[in-house]
This record gives C-alpha cells, sequence and structure tokens, in this order.
C-alpha cells in the first residue's frame, strides 16, 4: 500500500508569508487548506497570516544561516518600527479560543486576570495555545503587586500589564517587579521557569529586558494629570488608557462616550504622545476600542496599540444573533402558516 505524504500536497501559496500592513491583520485572503487525499483542494476564505509570527515554511527546514532572519519580531521593536498593533482581550481563558484568536492574525492577545476569572494557573494553557499560533501574549494582572508580576513573568509573557498606576512613583515600582536585582526587586527562578524555557535559553538573562513590553494603565482623572510623569518613567513602554474606569472615576460609568469622559480622555492622549519613546524617555500610546470611538480613528489620534474586541464578546454577539435569527425564522413560518389557513378558509366560504 502506498504512503500519502501529506507534505506533497501543501500548496505553494502555504510556504511564503506576505507582509501586512494595520489594516490586513484582520482582512481576508484566500489561502488553500490542507487536502487529506489527492483531490484537488477547497478554497476558503481564511485571515491574513500575521508575517511576525514566526511561521517556518511547511516546504523544508530552514537553513543554518536563514534561522535568524526567520525569528520572529518583539511588540517593542515592532512598535519601534512605526507599527500599528491590533490586539483581543482574552476573559475565557478558553486555549481553543486563545488559539482562534491566534490563528485569526491578531498582532497581541491580553490574557486578562484582572476582570477575567482566572488565575496563573488557568493562563498557562492560553500562553501555551498562542505560542502554538505564534501570537505574543501579554497577561493583565489582577493588580500592581510584586507578587503577581513575579508569578506572571515567570510564565514567559512577551508583555505584562499593570492596572491602576496614579503616580510616576507607582510607575517606577511596577517597572522594578519586572526587573532583578539590582535594577529591581523580581525574585529570581529563572534557571527552571517557562520563561526562560525552564533553564534551556541560556541567553534569557541578557535579553529580557530588552523584549519585555511593560505597559501601565492610567484609569483615573487623578492619574491622567500625572500621565505625562508617568510615560517618562525609565522602563514603562505603554500607556494603555482605560475608557470604562475613567468614565466611572467622572461620574458616567454608564456612559464612556460622555463629552466630558472624551475631553478628559483626549487631554490625557495628548500628554503621552509629546512623549519621545524613541529616545527612551517616553511611552507608546495604547488602547481599547469602544462602540463610538472605532479602532480606525484610535489609529488616527496616535494609539500605537489597539484592542478591538474581548473574545466572550465575540461569542456574545454571535450567539444572541444567532437565537435571534432562528426566532424570527420560526415567527415568519408561523405567519405564513396562518396566511395559508386564512386563505384556504376563504376560499372554502366562498366556495360554499
Amino acid at each position: 500500500m502506498a504512503t500519502l505524504s501529506c507534505f506533497s500536497t501543501i500548496p505553494s501559496s502555504l510556504c511564503a508569508v506576505k507582509s501586512s500592513s494595520f489594516t490586513s491583520s484582520i482582512s481576508n485572503k484566500s489561502l488553500s487548506l490542507l487536502p487529506f487525499t489527492h483531490s484537488p483542494p477547497k478554497t476558503l476564505s481564511l485571515p491574513t497570516l500575521n508575517p511576525n509570527h514566526r511561521r517556518f515554511s511547511l516546504c523544508r527546514s530552514p537553513a543554518a544561516g536563514e534561522r535568524e532572519s526567520l525569528a520572529p519580531q518583539t511588540l517593542k521593536s515592532r512598535l519601534r518600527n512605526g507599527e500599528t498593533l491590533y490586539g483581543i482581550f482574552l476573559l475565557s481563558f478558553s486555549p481553543t479560543l486563545a488559539e482562534i484568536s491566534g490563528l485569526a492574525g491578531y498582532d497581541f492577545a491580553v490574557v486578562d486576570m484582572e476582570h477575567g476569572h482566572g488565575g496563573i494557573s488557568d493562563a498557562l494553557p492560553c500562553l501555551r495555545a498562542l505560542a502554538a499560533a505564534r501570537t505574543p501574549a501579554i497577561l493583565r494582572i489582577p493588580e500592581s503587586s510584586d507578587v503577581w508580576a513575579k508569578k506572571a513573568l515567570d510564565l514567559g509573557p512577551q508583555g505584562i500589564m499593570f492596572p491602576m498606576i496614579d503616580s510616576s512613583e507607582s510607575a517606577r515600582k511596577a517597572v522594578s517587579y519586572c526587573r532583578f536585582p539590582p535594577k529591581g526587586i523580581r525574585g529570581s527562578a529563572h534557571t527552571v521557569v517557562r520563561a526562560s524555557r525552564y533553564g534551556i535559553d541560556e541567553s534569557y538573562l541578557s535579553n529580557y529586558e530588552e523584549e519585555l513590553l511593560i505597559m501601565c494603565q492610567v484609569e483615573c482623572e487623578s492619574a491622567v494629570g500625572k500621565v505625562a510623569e508617568i510615560a517618562a518613567v525609565e522602563g514603562v513602554d505603554c500607556i494603555q488608557m482605560g475608557p470604562l474606569d475613567l468614565s466611572a472615576s467622572l461620574g458616567y460609568l454608564a456612559d464612556p462616550g460622555h463629552k466630558k469622559v472624551r475631553e478628559v480622555l483626549r487631554t490625557a492622549e495628548k500628554a503621552v504622545l509629546l512623549t519621545n519613546p524613541g529616545e527612551g524617555n517616553g511611552a507608546y500610546l495604547a488602547g481599547f476600542a469602544m462602540a463610538h470611538d472605532k479602532p480606525e480613528n484610535m489609529k488616527q489620534r496616535g494609539y500605537r496599540m489597539v484592542s478591538g474586541t474581548v473574545d466572550v464578546g465575540l461569542f456574545r454577539t454571535a450567539a444572541v444573533e444567532d437565537v435571534k435569527k432562528f426566532k424570527k425564522s420560526l415567527m415568519a413560518e408561523e405567519g405564513e402558516d396562518e396566511e395559508e389557513e386564512i386563505e384556504n378558509g376563504d376560499d372554502k366560504y366562498w366556495r360554499e
């Protein structure tokens, strides 16, 4: 019996990865799926692959000289290159949804331990799923503390997000939680934790500062007045605006699109944009899109990292719409039956 090699049927279009812009990471292109038989492959519309993921060609193994060029860029290096990155928040702690998110082409995924139900043990399978999809993971910890930062960083995310940073002092503390002594107070178990590939990556201590993206959330009115000072703290890479908490602190919990909230948010945005991240004394602007504030609008205002959606929100919307669609179809059928009964009754009456 002849042995069928799946590699013999891989379309050549999958042997190369094309570059994409901010908008193309969420657009669709036609790619051929891998067939399991000799029948012609069917063409489906699939999201464009993220060119900065470490997607090695399936056609052959990379030569030794190519390995360095095929290494993925970090989030920090992509920001320095002028890119605007588009991501998703994961609150479900579902490894399957995490993997789908990565394969869909998001530039990054934030595993949210602040508002999601899971902790460190729940986040780990999501990080593994994202790694399989070659997608950088950012861990959002529940509070800005050395204990949470230590446990999160040992998992090896490419970024960490600290909530409720309201002063330069709290920002400096957050940075110190991310660095080993003498620069910081991070506990050291680098010889065995996942961050260093369980000690296999001997270059970890030399590279971790350069590769780790440190994000500080500004989420209240008092923090907005100090946002420039927070952004100027050495080691802070991004200022993540929190529109919902900001609106709550201003007294508009149910109205994040209120004029007053927008004005305060614009003030904070401008203060961050006046800093100079390229020179090491400033931070990039990051934020979350809202119904009244679309990702494309945020990009135009200078945001360099935009989170456009949440996994549970996507599923909720799809599920609600699916049920509505089915119930509408039932109502339509019932209406047709009633009309048919009326017509049949009228016919019978006039025949008599």
